[in-house]
């Protein structure tokens, strides 16, 4: 089995911190994503993401999914 890289351990863990805050499944909150189109997003925004606090990450994809076509 391989192992998973860093950046998809943190989408992973940034994943379940986004559920937990929004007090949703991470299948909705993946759902959420995939329907607002911003994986690729979140995936560019690694390096800073990663870098930050969580919360930071939380916010800016708020702002993302309030977005009708974000």
């Amino acid at each position: 089995m391989k192992a998973l890289s860093n950046k998809n351990e943190f989408f992973i863990f940034l994943l379940e911190k986004y559920a937990e805050a929004k007090k949703i499944t991470a299948k909705k909150a993946l759902n959420l994503w995939k329907e607002k189109n911003i994986i690729d997003y979140i995936d560019d925004m690694y390096e800073q993401y990663h870098t930050e606090r969580v919360e930071n990450a939380i916010q800016d994809l708020d702002k993302k999914t309030e977005r009708k076509n974000a």
